[in-house]
């Protein structure tokens, strides 16, 4: 299923209100985004970020089903371990295995995953708008085995058709989020393999999914990595997006690869989620225009 667009909500005279439930949450930059959108749109609404540890996350869903109240986005460490407290999944949410977007409609709560879509909106940027990321020879490596990898898994065997890799610290992870997708494609496969395993010439998108890098800047999921395995024509994404560089961007950059940070798929998979909740289709320059000066 798709999850439908309630227009109504767009068009009420109450104030709205849309969440965000993470551990910790005092970093993220979705209020500004999202108070931004709700400005641009002429909607009365409101986003707030929420601290939610894990013990929490029940009570703070069961919240989202009262009126007036839009949904909710999460991030860690919540995306995997909401999925058996909603009432219905998106596709793409049952598909990936972990909610990064509910919606309440009605009293019901629906789980949908815009961080795929989102990651390929921009890499899609990153292309220029062109087709060229979807068709292009190559695989794809994935670096983490959490519930945003299995978004960049998504993104990598169904939207891009591509062979993936799945690299983690903790191998028996990798293989378990590998394994879910043992059947789902007969065009691509998703493998858990460790780094000396990964065929580097034959990769063209190695998309960091950990949290590598961002509590500690020098912190990178490929330490002491020779960069120049990979052909010129690679692109390395971290989606981590706080510092704008990171050393695994850095120490790409240096080898003469274009690296991006996660800002371009924080935004669209913000917009997204927007119009999930509101039915507005706010310019993703809106969410990008928001996160000005908050990135360095």
């Amino acid at each position: 299923m798709q999850v439908s667009v309630d227009h109504s909500l767009a068009v009420t005279g109450t104030t709205l209100r849309a969440f965000l439930f993470a551990d910790p949450a005092a970093h993220s930059l979705s209020p500004r985004m999202h108070n931004a959108a709700f400005g641009w749109a002429g909607i009365r609404g409101e986003y707030e970020a929420r601290q939610v540890p894990a013990a929490g996350l029940r009570d703070a869903v069961a919240g989202l089903r009262q009126p007036g109240t839009l949904g909710a986005n999460l991030s860690l460490p919540h995306k995997e371990s909401a999925l058996t407290l909603l009432d219905t999944l998106s596709d793409a949410a049952r598909a990936i295995g972990a909610v990064n977007t509910i919606a309440h409609r009605n009293g019901r709560l629906i789980g949908d995953n815009t961080d795929a879509p989102g990651l390929m909106s921009a890499l899609l940027d990153i292309q220029g708008g062109s087709t060229g990321v979807r068709t292009s020879d190559g695989s794809v490596v994935v670096l983490g085995a959490g519930g945003a990898a299995r978004a960049a898994v998504y993104t990598g065997v169904v939207l891009l058709e591509r062979d993936v890799y799945v690299v983690n610290r903790t191998h028996a992870r990798a293989q378990e989020l590998a394994q879910t997708w043992t059947a789902e494609d007969a065009e691509s496969t998703v493998s858990a393999v460790t780094l000396s395993e990964v065929p580097w010439p034959e990769v063209r998108l190695v998309i960091n999914a950990s949290s590598a890098g961002l509590a500690a800047p020098d912190e990178t999921p490929l330490p002491d990595f020779d960069f120049h395995q990979l052909p010129e024509e690679a692109l390395v994404y971290d989606m981590v997006y706080k510092p704008a560089e990171t050393r695994l961007m850095r120490e790409a950059r240096q080898a003469g690869l274009r690296a991006e940070n996660g800002l371009g798929m924080l935004a669209h998979q913000a917009r997204l989620a927007f119009e999930v909740w509101t039915g507005r289709d706010v310019p993703v320059g809106v969410f990008l225009d928001a996160l000005a000066g908050a990135v360095s």
